[in-house]
């Protein structure tokens, strides 16, 4: 009798990214809302140190967080880039100051953007 092989679910293993929406301001104070599953990655694109920064952005440099926080899946993170951007910009600073809830359950990530 031949040994059954075992079947191996290659979507189950794989682990979710984790996602990101955060807040950056350029210098001339505007800000901008986006989402990520790399903070890391995205400020250097934005930054334009790597391909793949956002257009609105290009040439009104230097670029730095303001806000990021984790939230749970894709679905979630692109929801809550939905709600931000509908934001005046006294409520983001207000969010960003921590004086306005956020109102999706989420984690503000200050330690990733710290050094930048």
């Amino acid at each position: 009798m031949q040994q059954s092989i075992p079947v191996i679910d290659t979507k189950e293993q794989t682990t979710a990214p984790q996602w990101y929406i955060y807040i950056v301001e350029n210098r001339l104070g505007q800000l901008y809302t986006g989402v990520t599953t790399s903070p890391q990655r995205r400020i250097r694109q934005h930054r334009g140190e790597i391909k793949g920064g956002a257009r609105a952005l290009k040439g009104k440099g230097p670029i730095k967080f303001r806000w990021i926080a984790s939230v749970s899946g894709k679905s979630d993170a692109m929801r809550a880039e939905y709600s931000l951007k509908q934001l005046k910009r006294p409520q983001k600073l207000a969010l960003i100051k921590g004086v306005r809830p956020f109102p999706f359950k989420a984690e503000v990530c200050t330690h990733l953007f710290q050094d930048d």
